[in-house]
C-alpha cells in the first residue's frame, strides 16, 4: 500500500499507537520491532483492544486485508507517512533540539505559543527516530503550530529527524558534553546539533539563535535569524537575574519570575520570549505562560517536606548540566545545611573517568555539608573527604537515607534517568 493511501486510512483513525497496553479505539496500530520484542505478534491484541487496523510486516501475522495492512517495513512506514501527514496539515513545524534544556524550553514554548495557537507539542521527550513520528501524527487539521523536539546520540540523526519533520523554524538550545561516547567529542555535538540550522537553511528557513552563544553566532551572518540575548546584536535585548534563587530575567523592564530553579534556565525563559514575540503572542499572555509553567517529570522541581527543600533535577545528567547545577547549587543563598546527591553520567565513553572526576573535585571545593556520590563512575573516583561518601548504586543509598534523619538542609539531586535518584526523593520525605 503506498502512503497516499495509507494516509486516507489514516485520517479515519483517532491517531498512531505502537503499544498495546495504551491502544484508543479507533486508533492505527505501529508493529514495530525491537531487540527483545516483534510488534507483529501484538497485533492481532491491539485490534481486540480497539485498534481500527493494524500495519504489520510479516504475512503471517496478517490475517485478513479489512484490519491488518501488510507492509514492507513498519518503522519506515511510519516514518514516511509521519512526513506525508505533517505535509499534508501545511502548518509551521518548530524544531527544537540542543545538549541541555531541550525538554523544558521545548515546554516553555509550548507554553507560549499555546495562548495563541492550537499547539501540539512532543509529549516528555519522545524525541528520537520513533517518537518524531509519533509527534507529527498527533496533530490533526484543528492544530495550528507542531513543536517537535529533536533528540540525537550520533552524527546524522538531527538530519535525519529533519527530513521527516520538515520544519519551518529551528531552535538549539546549546552545545554541552552531553553523547560523547556517540559523537565521539565536543566537536562531533557541535557538529551533529547544527545539522538542524544547516536543513533550515539550506531550504530558506528561520533560525533562532541566542546571541551570547559564540557558537550559535556564527550563523548571524544567515538572512532569516531572529535572536535573543544581552549582546547588543541582539533581536531581542534582556538581561539575566543570576543571583535569583529561580530562574528570572528582564525584558522591556518587566520581570519574568519563573518556578524554574536554577538559573541556567534564564536562557530557555528566553528562548520562550524571543519565539512568542516572534510569532506576535500578546505581551501579557507570554509573561503569564512563563511565569505560570510549572515543571514536572524531576526537571529543575523544587520539593519541599517539612523543614528540608529539595531541587529535583534527575531527570538527566551530562558534565555540563552537572557543573551547571551544581555551580548555581552553591551559589544558593540559604541558612539550610546543603547536601549534594549525584548520580552517574551516561554515555560518556572513554571521557567517563575524566568527567566524573571533574565532577567530584568540583562538589568537594564547593563545601557542602555533604556530598553523595553514586555510581560505579563516581565510586572509582579519587576524591578523599570527610564530607563525600560513596554508594556503588542507588539501593544503597536508598538505605543510607533511609536510616538517616534530615532536618533544615537543602538538597540537590542530579543524576541521569538510569540511576533513578528519584527513589532518593521518597527516602528524604519518609
Amino acid at each position: 500500500m503506498n502512503t497516499a493511501r495509507l494516509h486516507q486510512r489514516f485520517l479515519l483513525c483517532s491517531g498512531a499507537d505502537t503499544d498495546t497496553r495504551k491502544i484508543r479505539k479507533d486508533s492505527m496500530f505501529f508493529a514495530l520491532k525491537g531487540e527483545n520484542f516483534n510488534g507483529n505478534e501484538f497485533a492481532e491484541q491491539a485490534l481486540k483492544n480497539g485498534a481500527r487496523y493494524a500495519v504489520v510486516d510479516d504475512k503471517n501475522y496478517a490475517k485478513n486485508q479489512e484490519d491488518y495492512i501488510l507492509v514492507k517495513n513498519v518503522l519506515e512506514t511510519l516514518q514516511k507517512l509521519a512526513l506525508f501527514h505533517r505535509n499534508y496539515l501545511e502548518i509551521p513545524i518548530l524544531a527544537i533540539t540542543g545538549s541541555n534544556g531541550k525538554t523544558t524550553t521545548k515546554e516553555l514554548v509550548h507554553a507560549v505559543l499555546a495562548r495563541k495557537f492550537k499547539t501540539i507539542a512532543t509529549k516528555g521527550n519522545l524525541n528520537n527516530h520513533i517518537g518524531v513520528p509519533l509527534t507529527l501524527l498527533s496533530m490533526d487539521d484543528q492544530t495550528e503550530f507542531g513543536i517537535v523536539e529533536m533528540g540525537a546520540n550520533h552524527l546524522m540523526e538531527i538530519e535525519f529527524l529533519c527530513t521527516i519533520a520538515n520544519p519551518d523554524y529551528g531552535y538549539i538550545t546549546n552545545f554541552g558534553k552531553a553523547h560523547l561516547e556517540g559523537f565521539g567529542g565536543v566537536e562531533g555535538v557541535i557538529k551533529g546539533k547544527t545539522e538542524l540550522y544547516k536543513f533550515l537553511q539550506e531550504k530558506n528557513k528561520l533560525i533562532f539563535l541566542n546571541h551570547d552563544d559564540d557558537i550559535q553566532r556564527k550563523h548571524e551572518n544567515y538572512s532569516h535569524t531572529f535572536s535573543f540575548g544581552e549582546n547588543k546584536g541582539a533581536d531581542v535585548r534582556l538581561t539575566y537575574d543570576l543571583e535569583a534563587e529561580n530562574a528570572q530575567i528582564n525584558y522591556n523592564n518587566t520581570d519574568f519570575k519563573s518556578q524554574l530553579t536554577g538559573s541556567y534556565n534564564a536562557k530557555n525563559m528566553a528562548a520562550a520570549l524571543c519565539i512568542g514575540l516572534y510569532f506576535k503572542v500578546d505581551f501579557k499572555e507570554i509573561h503569564n505562560a512563563i511565569e505560570n509553567y510549572n515543571p514536572t517529570n524531576n526537571r529543575s522541581q523544587v520539593v519541599e517536606s517539612g523543614s528540608n527543600k529539595i531541587i529535583m533535577d534527575a531527570y538527566n545528567a551530562n558534565p555540563t548540566s552537572m557543573h551547571a547545577a551544581l555551580e548555581n547549587f552553591r551559589k544558593l543563598k540559604t541558612n539550610k545545611q546543603k547536601i549534594a546527591i549525584l548520580g552517574d553520567m551516561f554515555e560518556l565513553g572513554s571521557a567517563a573517568p575524566t568527567e566524573h572526576q571533574v565532577i567530584a573535585n568540583f562538589a568537594k571545593n564547593s563545601e557542602f555539608a555533604e556530598t553523595y556520590l553514586v555510581g560505579e563512575n563516581f565510586k572509582n573516583t579519587d576524591c578523599n573527604s570527610n564530607f563525600i561518601f560513596k554508594f556503588r548504586d542507588t539501593d544503597h543509598l536508598v538505605e543510607h537515607l533511609k536510616e538517616s534523619e534530615f532536618s533544615n538542609c537543602y538538597f540537590l539531586i542530579k543524576g541521569s534517568r538510569g540511576m533513578a535518584l528519584e527513589r532518593a526523593l521518597d527516602a528524604i520525605k519518609k
